[in-house]
């Protein structure tokens, strides 16, 4: 029996509504009702109780040390990053100089324009002073995601880069995290997850002197998620983030073994993270299909894989290909694999995906750990509106308006109709009190 559902679009799609593909497509990144109000408590319970609160927080829910110690600071970290193994060192040191270099290239620049004679605007790249970088750890540590969040914020500029991420369950901290977090070079890591991570981040813990941020950024649970949706009106976020996803646009001469593997990669994730074949061609999809099975059969984590292929894997088989890049377009997906004979030819079609991946070559893991892409990436449709956690999102744009006598004389008379328009006369009198002679103006 299939392991994946199997939704065959017809001809005449999107004019005649799929349903199927339709509850397929539209799904999102944001969680349900009980993960906002249970995050929403908690938020308020930091803000309130402090450090308490976050250790009475880690210990219901998790991501606790079994002492209560919530910051590792910066000395401690080093000494982490000093006892990693020299080959775990070396792949962490090649990641961040990969995310650096790309990085780098994405810097802002200031610039100045002038509208009419005498009007300068300066638009001016403005670093953060200081950024949360949530790692997700628990049973599944992702000190990557660590590089992906800290070395964009280090190339914007940020002053002040912390870092949160929890402990296991049985109260250990993994030593790659831990050195991943020293080699860095990041200020401080708050042991703790879910809302309480995001809640001390944004609130700040005044009697452990850890201060507030002023931009919340990575992945994590969707206790995380809601947590960072419902601060974002007192703090930045980057996006919100829901499970990881992974769609393969593929036809012959395309290997099955590579496809089901780039199926499987995302799928790993969680019991929650889409995996999706799109095709043309139905025998191809069956040969997929068994080369999954088979390496299920030996898969670590083969009881998520399970899970997660059981609720959100699929196959959509498409009558043509240019349909098929139509349903990739629609769906939107955080991680988007293709492997067609003329791959470019599509790539140049695809206008809604988080990272693309080209080519058999090219498979998603690469990006997750060492091409240098970020791997922080919109998901559920986010894609359609969203791009990837990059340099930009660690500062922000100020405008600075300069006038001169001349140029604000050119723009009196726009001022003026629009001002009056608007019913707004204080804005067109403080034109005009600028050039009335002083006896007029008393």
């Amino acid at each position: 029996m299939s392991r994946l559902r199997r939704l065959r679009i017809a001809a005449d799609w999107p004019a005649a509504s799929d349903a199927d593909l339709d509850r397929l497509v539209r799904r999102g990144a944001v969680p349900d009702g009980d993960p906002r109000a249970g995050a929403r408590q908690t938020l308020e319970l930091v803000r309130s109780g402090g450090a308490d609160a976050v250790r009475d927080a880690n210990r219901r829910f998790g991501g606790g040390l079994p002492d209560g110690r919530l910051i590792i600071e910066a000395d401690e970290l080093a000494e982490a990053a000093a006892r990693l193994p020299a080959a775990v060192a070396a792949a962490l040191d090649a990641a961040i100089d990969h995310v650096r270099r790309f990085a780098e290239a994405q810097l802002p620049g200031s610039r100045t324009v002038e509208t009419v004679p005498g009007v300068a605007i300066e638009r001016r790249w403005v670093p953060l002073a200081s950024v949360g970088a949530y790692a997700p750890g628990g049973t599944a540590p992702y000190p990557s995601s660590l590089v992906m969040t800290v070395v964009p914020a280090q190339v914007a500029g940020v002053s002040r880069i912390v870092a949160a991420s929890p402990a296991a369950g049985d109260g250990s901290l993994d030593p790659v995290m831990l050195g991943a977090a020293g080699q860095l070079g990041v200020q401080a890591l708050l042991v703790a997850g879910g809302a309480q991570a995001v809640g001390a981040l944004a609130f700040g813990l005044p009697e452990l002197a850890f201060e507030p941020v002023d931009r919340i950024v990575g992945p994590g649970n969707a206790w995380v998620t809601a947590a960072k949706l419902e601060v974002a009106g007192e703090v930045g976020i980057d996006l919100p983030a829901g499970p990881s996803e992974g769609m393969v646009l593929a036809t012959p001469p395309a290997d099955p073994v590579v496809v089901a593997a780039d199926l499987l990669t995302q799928a790993e994730h969680g019991i929650d993270s889409p995996a999706i074949l799109v095709t043309t061609d139905e025998a191809f999809a069956d040969l997929v299909e068994v080369e999954v099975e088979a390496q299920l059969a030996g898969a670590l984590r083969g009881e998520i894989l399970e899970q997660a292929l059981a609720r959100h894997g699929a196959v959509v088989v498409a009558p043509t290909l240019a349909i098929a890049i139509d349903v990739v377009n629609a769906y939107a997906p955080e991680h988007l694999s293709i492997d067609l004979p003329d791959a470019e030819a599509a790539v140049a079609a695809i206008r809604n995906a988080g990272s693309v991946f080209v080519g058999p070559w090219s498979p998603e893991s690469a990006g997750d750990y060492a091409t240098g892409a970020n791997h922080v990436l919109p998901t559920g449709g986010l894609a359609r509106s969203c791009g990837a956690l990059a340099v930009e999102t660690f500062g922000r744009f100020m405008q600075i308006q300069r006038l001169s006598r001349d140029g604000l004389l050119a723009l009196r008379p726009t001022i003026r109709a629009l001002a009056e328009a608007e019913g707004l006369l204080a804005h067109r009198d403080a034109v005009e009190r600028r050039f009335a002679p002083a006896e007029v103006v008393r």
